[in-house]
């Protein structure tokens, strides 16, 4: 029996399944998550403060708090897609429970100075959950065989070949380790019957496809697992009666594995090939860190003003990889390239653009409030590093060429009777791209309500948020994407000690 094998090797090429664009927008996600006060508020708190939460927004925040506190959140996610390929609807859903927020602030206050307060606070957020799944699909009149024609063409094929005493498996790692990925996938298309070289000349470099259709059918199922927390040690000040003072040491850890099954039928009565598959695994894990400075100040009994910068982020990722495939002309051999044939690729950097927040909001005494953040990251500067990779050189390019700036807009309003605060609230997001057809625009909504007794506090938030997205199945070849409709949404309750 064979032994199953795992090889590192190190980055060839732009590794295509996980290292491109999608990635820069992956990690500068931050969705709405944290307190069920800071989401019933759609996040709008960047010029309050007095939340955990908000120190996302601005690390002067903490200096708000009168007294030591401790909160702890607890989130129900329901996502809902709703895909289009080729006039065919598909639905998915998916539903769990986490924890999402965890945090603490400690307050000292001075009686005999300017500087009357200083806070020290420590909290943990799930910026981004990336649970999810999706299924999509559709009649296409592209198949799987493009996929691998994009990467074979071109490609001689005498590199491509078994050598003599060589498991297939050892050939298709090899190849990845000492050509890269691009041909790699010709190899696999080529060992999966997908297509076929036009001659068995070593110099060849032109393929065919092995299937006969003018139409195929074709079933896409995408599952994704993991988040992107943050964890911040925030200090603030206050300063005389009227200004707020912070920074923040922001500590990211990213977990993230994506799962796509790919199954195509309906070729033509005849066709050589009567079924493909081809799955993918894709594992990232890492690090990243980022610091903010930020500033409330009152300007008057009702009103306050705040500004915050929160630095790039620098993420220290690496990535294994598996795929599968099978046809009616594969190797025989073909199932020893499995999900425990692994390709380890060596650690790159990626880094999100810088953020600026402004904020304003309005205080009505104990009665309540409204408050409204506006935030601005040029997407165009994420990169991918290291840049004189040949595969991120490029990937840089379509970052500078397809994104751009992002305005995002957070209003939110409380009401408060008693003990009962009531709230609302609204978020935007500019799509990142220039297009802004590959990935729409996000709108979202919240409501809150929240109860004192005593110290403590009890709160409860419902938050939606809605995005259209073209997705592509693969990242080349097939170039007709399916549209996919985002709804998320989350119940939300949280639980707050004062001491």
């Amino acid at each position: 029996m064979k032994n199953y094998i795992v090889l590192a090797f190190g980055l060839v090429c732009s590794m295509a399944t996980a290292q491109n664009i999608n990635d820069a927008l992956l990690y500068s996600q931050q969705n709405t998550q944290g307190t069920a006060r800071y989401q019933g508020m759609s996040g709008a708190f960047g010029a309050l403060g007095g939340d955990l939460s908000a120190l996302n927004i601005n690390p002067a925040g903490a200096a708000v708090f009168n007294n030591h506190l401790f909160s702890a959140t607890l989130s129900n996610y329901n996502k809902k897609n709703s895909s289009n390929y080729f006039g065919t609807n598909r639905e998915s859903k998916e539903n769990y429970l986490e924890i999402n927020q965890v945090g603490g602030v400690m307050v000292f206050k001075a009686n005999n100075s300017n500087w009357k307060k200083i806070a020290i606070a420590a909290n943990y957020d799930l910026v981004q959950n990336f649970d999810n799944n999706f299924a999509i699909s559709g009649n296409s009149n592209q198949g799987i065989d493009q996929y691998f024609l994009s990467y074979a063409d071109g490609t001689p094929y005498g590199p491509l070949k078994v050598r003599s005493g060589e498991y297939l498996e050892e050939a298709y790692l090899d190849i990845g380790n000492s050509l890269g990925f691009r041909d790699q996938q010709a190899f696999l298309g080529i060992e999966g019957g997908v297509i076929s070289p036009v001659s068995n000349n070593d110099n060849n470099n032109s393929y065919v496809k092995n299937a006969d259709y003018t139409t195929v059918d074709q079933n896409y199922f995408e599952n994704t697992t993991g988040y992107n927390s943050k964890f911040i040690l925030d200090f603030a000040t206050q300063y005389q009666d009227n200004l707020y003072l912070g920074a923040s040491l922001n500590f990211h850890s990213i977990n993230y594995d994506k799962y796509t099954e790919f199954t195509e039928t309906g070729y033509a009565s005849g066709s050589p090939i009567s079924r493909t598959t081809f799955d993918n695994y894709l594992h990232t894990e890492g690090n990243g860190f980022s610091f903010a400075l930020g500033a409330i100040a009152k300007v008057n009994e009702f009103v306050r003003i705040g500004a915050s910068y929160e630095s790039p982020t620098w993420y220290r990722l690496t990535d294994d990889t598996a795929q599968r495939i099978s046809s009616d002309l594969a190797n025989p051999d073909i199932n020893f390239i499995n999900f425990n044939i692994v390709n380890l690729y060596e650690e790159y950097k990626i880094k999100t653009p810088a953020k600026a927040t402004g904020s304003l909001a309005v205080i009505f005494g104990k009665s309540g409030l409204l408050s409204l953040d506006y935030g601005y990251q040029d997407m165009s500067n994420a990169e991918i590093r290291p840049t004189n990779d040949p595969g991120f050189a490029s990937a840089n390019e379509d970052i500078s060429n397809e994104l751009g700036a992002v305005s995002t807009l957070r209003f939110g309003g409380e009401y408060r009777i008693d003990d009962i605060s009531l709230r609302a609230g609204y978020r935007y997001e500019q799509s990142p791209y220039l297009d802004e057809e590959t990935i729409g625009d996000l709108n979202g909504f919240s409501l809150g309500f929240g109860y004192s007794f005593g110290p403590n506090r009890i709160d409860l938030a419902y938050n939606r948020a809605e995005q259209d997205v073209n997705k592509q199945l693969f990242n080349a070849g097939l170039n007709t994407p399916a549209f996919v409709n985002n709804v998320n949404t989350n119940i939300t309750v949280g639980y707050t000690v004062n001491f």
